[in-house]
């Protein structure tokens, strides 16, 4: 991936409305360039899909809770179905398995505490927990979905800008 690359996926995490044509004329590539490097992004899977962001207030989803799991058990069968429950739950937004005190950690928006709580008693009847602690948002400071593409661990890597394909 080379810096025409990191232009193209910064500018697609800002707006992928784009058309190639507008993508293209601020990479300073023609259309046809362009577009074989967006293809090939989506190809090698950097690209997994583009999607509308919506404002969870507006779509009656405004709480967030982080939810913090310690499982009883350890075990490929538990994780399994934990993975299943949680899928399957569509006020999971994020679920990560962590290293340290926490196993599990999940990013829920729910409309209100009374939707936390129907939440609530699905996933402790889905799986065996041995705790669960919740956090409930009070204020967003920072929401963004767009990665960091031109920090020091890219300039690291020393790829000089391609010539135009």
């Amino acid at each position: 991936m080379d810096e025409v690359d990191r232009r193209i996926l910064a500018l697609l995490q800002e707006d992928a409305t784009l058309s190639v044509a507008q993508l293209a004329d601020r990479v300073g590539l023609s259309a046809t360039p362009c577009w074989k490097r967006v293809q090939k992004l989506e190809a090698q899977g950097v690209i997994t899909r583009r999607v509308a962001l919506l404002a969870p207030e507006a779509v009656g989803v405004g709480l967030s809770v982080f939810v913090a799991i310690e499982a009883g058990d350890h075990t490929p069968e538990w994780l399994a179905r934990f993975s299943q429950a949680v899928s399957a739950m569509p006020e999971v937004m994020e679920a990560y398995r962590m290293a340290g005190e926490v196993d599990y950690m999940l990013r829920v928006a729910v409309a209100d505490m009374a939707a936390f709580d129907g939440f609530y008693k699905r996933l402790i009847s889905a799986v065996p927990l041995r705790n669960v602690t919740s956090r409930f948002a009070m204020e967003r400071i920072k929401h963004t979905t767009a990665y960091p593409l031109n920090g020091p661990a890219f300039r690291d890597r020393g790829a000089a800008p391609a010539a135009e394909e």
